[in-house]
């Protein structure tokens, strides 16, 4: 989520690495629809997905996947893979596929590219038509966290097997244009935040920006709440969800009551909804939030009393 500076939140924002960030654009007076009634959650989405109760669900298994986001734009789910198992190999078509590991290792296998063994706090990013294999290679499970544009469908290498079936969908034999994706000066195949944002100091920003997904690391230190009256903003045409990477996360949103989230929770704002988010915990405690949604440029529509701060 692209915020400005504000005191109440004293977040770090997206910042090029030895670049000063451009000052933001001025912010537009309009007449600004508001979904009305706004987009309810609609299983499996929550205003709160608790990690403790995602792992509850499937106590006992070895191998589980836990839906937790559906809407029009991105879909992500949860994942475990018990030591030793491996994913299909396959390709997303149209997009990136984004990754977050939380816990054990996963030695991630993608085409062109160097394997790398993934741990807690490792975002990884997939570009679209670049086919990737995932195996947990270490003593306890694997648990990730994966996100892809709704529209997206896997592609699996023709000199496979004929993938299982789909309901709506067919599996043919074609011939698919437009090459692999890529990474650039924006873009890299993983980074390890716990490494290099939280032990070494980089600054954080957007992972991936991106058609169809932003995934943008927010870092900063709890401060009191802020009053009830501060209602944040909310987005005309999208939902928005975030990933508690670190410390505490309050949100206040429009039809819930307040919460603080703990890291591994994965909490949501329907498309319409108030909300606003702020680094919760003892004060003065780093917080990161991953803000993720499908507009790197999304519009975020405030009160006309705000001037466009939170």
């Amino acid at each position: 989520m692209k915020l400005a500076a504000a005191a109440a939140l004293t977040a770090i924002a997206v910042a090029a690495p030895a670049q000063q960030r451009p000052a933001p654009p001025p912010p537009l007076a309009a007449w600004t629809p508001k979904k009305t009634p706004a987009t309810p959650w609609r299983a499996p989405n929550r205003p709160w997905w608790k990690l403790a109760d995602v792992k509850a669900l499937h106590r006992g298994k070895p191998n589980w996947t836990q839906a937790v986001i559906r809407n029009k734009d991105l879909v992500a789910d949860w994942h475990q893979l018990a030591p030793g198992g491996r994913t299909t190999t396959l390709a997303y078509s149209d997009n990136r596929t984004a990754i977050i590991v939380w816990e054990g290792e996963l030695r991630v296998t993608m085409a062109g590219q160097g394997a790398f063994t993934a741990r807690k706090g490792f975002e990884i990013d997939v570009p679209f038509r670049v086919s990737f294999t995932l195996e947990s290679v270490g003593d306890t499970p694997a648990l990730y966290f994966q996100l892809n544009a709704a529209s997206d469908m896997p592609l699996y290498p023709a000199d496979t097997p004929a993938p299982a079936k789909v309901s709506g969908w067919a599996y043919e034999k074609r011939i698919v244009t437009g090459g692999p994706g890529g990474f650039d000066d924006r873009h890299r195949p993983f980074l390890d935040y716990y490494g290099e944002i939280v032990g070494k100091g980089a600054r954080p920003g957007a992972f991936i920006a991106d058609q169809h997904l932003f995934v943008n690391n927010i870092r900063g230190r709890a401060t009191p709440t802020p009053p009830a009256s501060n209602l944040g903003h909310f987005h005309v045409g999208y939902d928005e969800f975030w990933f508690v990477m670190e410390g505490n996360v309050t949100l206040q949103v429009e039809g819930q009551p307040v919460f603080t989230a703990a890291a591994g929770d994965i909490i949501s704002a329907p498309q319409g909804h108030w909300h606003r988010a702020s680094f919760g915990g003892p004060e003065g405690q780093w917080g990161t939030r991953v803000a993720i949604n499908p507009y790197p440029a999304g519009g975020h529509a405030y009160t006309e009393e705000s001037q466009g701060k939170q």
